[in-house]
Formats: structure tokens, sequence, C-alpha cells
């Protein structure tokens, strides 16, 4: 269905060929229809316009997806159209006063941007806190100083991981391990590749803040097994030690040890597997397990990607998943 900024159907999108939509983890995701128009729905796609209507994809009845039309294309007897998840706002927008923030929660300073980048225009949104990350930390933002998206960007990259699902905003810790389903070779037909990734290992990692400042923040050292192998970082967002402290940590969780990545893109999920489409939401967990590869692995992954694909060939559904920095490999 397409929306006007005023609540009213443009029009719905009824003779579909093709239907695909994402959800990524810390980041805006897209979604893309193409419809083949009939009768009247022609004069009523002619008039659909960037930012000013907003894309809503159903599955079974429920919506799953929805943001702005971001680029329209009108072809001979067929018409595609791409839009951004709700986020996509937010790197439009701005800091609309200067705050700051002592030893305040990632999580409040989260929902105040997201709050303060809708207010003078809000196209319909919600946040939902999951949890708290336990993190506290000074930030300072200025009015008309850089994007809002990029300042929310900065904060994922300390301990908190947000996401879009739907018109909703869902913030949530770094580390949070919540299950939503588990797959197992069987569930995964076309097979999977397991790789360990030691071009992410890092046994220290060192985070540097605010540049006119000293801050900085370290976590691990020299592992017995691995030895020493240290990464340097400067966030220029951090204005306190222990800001710098736990972006430090959030580093370490997810390059030690050695991560070992599950790679799913490229597998469907069998239909049969279970598992709710719907509920896989980036920051949520899988548990997976595979005999089939030289590497024997049973581990809890987290969600970073979902994508759906509907077409004349059926539905297909791929997740991608990483490290919790909980688990371990077997």
């Amino acid at each position: 269905m397409i929306l006007d900024r005023n609540g009213e159907v443009v029009t719905p999108a009824e003779t579909l060929i093709e239907v695909e939509w994402n959800r990524v983890l810390d980041d805006t995701s897209t979604a893309r229809i193409v419809i083949n128009p009939e009768g009247d729905c022609c004069d009523k796609l002619r008039l659909i316009r960037e930012w000013r209507h907003k894309l809503v994809i159903f599955r079974d009845g429920k919506p799953v997806w929805e943001g702005p039309i971001l680029q329209p294309e009108w072809r001979i007897g067929q018409v595609e159209i791409v839009a951004g998840d709700v986020l996509a706002w937010l790197d439009r927008r701005v800091p609309h006063e200067t705050r700051s923030f002592t030893s305040t929660d990632l999580t409040e300073i989260a929902e105040w941007l997201i709050t303060d980048g809708f207010e003078p225009d809000d196209p319909g949104h919600e946040v939902q806190i999951v949890a708290s990350t336990g993190i506290l930390g000074d930030r300072a933002y200025t009015i008309d100083v850089g994007q809002t998206g990029d300042h929310l960007r900065d904060l994922a990259e300390t301990g908190l991981d947000y996401t879009a699902v739907g018109s909703t905003i869902v913030l949530l810790p770094e580390d949070h391990t919540a299950v939503v389903g588990a797959l197992t070779d069987a569930d995964m037909p076309e097979g999977l590749v397991v790789a360990g990734d030691g071009v992410s290992l890092a046994t220290r990692w060192i985070v540097h803040g605010d540049e006119d400042t000293d801050i900085k923040g370290v976590a691990g050292g020299t592992d017995s097994y691995y030895g020493l192998l240290e990464r340097v970082l400067e966030q220029t967002s951090i204005l306190d030690t222990s800001s710098a402290n736990a972006a430090a940590l959030s580093r370490l969780r997810s390059s030690y040890p050695v991560p070992l990545f599950i790679d799913t893109s490229e597998v469907t999920i069998s239909p049969d597997a279970a598992v709710d489409v719907p509920r896989l939401v980036p920051g949520w967990c899988l548990d997976i397990s595979s005999t089939l590869t030289c590497r024997t692995v049973a581990q809890r992954m987290k969600i970073v990607g979902v994508k759906v694909l509907e077409n004349a060939d059926g539905e297909k559904v791929q997740v991608q998943v990483a490290p919790t920095g909980a688990g371990t490999g077997v």
C-alpha cells in the first residue's frame, strides 16, 4: 500500500510482480516493489512523489515494513518503487536544540535524538526500549550540527543497538541475547559457509574520545593463546572515560576470540523451519548448529540482517548473522 503523508491511501499496489523487504541492525534498511499497473492504477501511480509518500508492506495481512519512497521508476507497463525505512528520515534531520548529557544511559540519549529529530515534523513513529544498555556516558549535541542519523550510528558503536520494525524504532543493549528461533542443517538445505575471521581478531582495543581531551578507553590485553593484537579507534563523540571504556569493551566483544561467522546470506531458510519470519528482528538471536562442514558449529548468533523476497517463484527468506560476543564456537 502507498500512503500520503496525511494518512490517505494513494493506491493499493494490488498487481505485484515482486516484493523485497529488508531489516538491518544499526542502519537504515530498504524495500522494493515492482507493480504491473492495471486499470486506473496507472493514473494513481503517476502521482507518487519522493518523501511525500510512503510504502507499507504487509505479510499475511500484518504490516512488516514501512518507510518513505525514495526512488520511483516508471517504465512501459511496469512501475518499480524503492523506499527506505522510518530511520531514513533521521538521515535528513539535525539536532533542533543544543543539549548535553552527563552520566546518562545510551538508550536515553538515543531516545532523545530520535524524539528531537522527529519533533518538528513527525511522519508517524514510535520508540520501543527493550532494555537499558547499562552504559552511562557523556554526550553533547549542538543545534543544526551533524545529521541525527549519524549521531545515532555513533552511539551504536559504543554499546547500543537499534533497528526499525515498521514505524517502530527499537532500542536495545548490544549484549542482548534473547532467542527467537533455532536453525540446523535441515533448515538450510542449500548449505552454509563457516568462516573464522582472523582479520577482525584483536585482543586489546584502545578507543580515544574527543580530540581536545586525553580521554581514552582500554579493554583486553595479551592473550595466552593468541598473543597481543591491538587496535586503535578514534570516537570523537565520546566525552568521558566511562563511555570510552564501554566502547573499547564493545569492540573487544565482537573481535575476540576469533569471530566465527556463519554465512547464510545466500542461503534460503526452509519454509518448514521452526522460525516465525516477522520475529526475525536484528538484535535478537538464533541458535545455529551445523555438522556438515569440517568445522562443527553450535553457536548463538545475533541477527544483523534479514531479506525477504517474494515473486513468481515463491517466498525466499535469508538471514545474516554475526557473533554475539556471548557464545563460543564448538
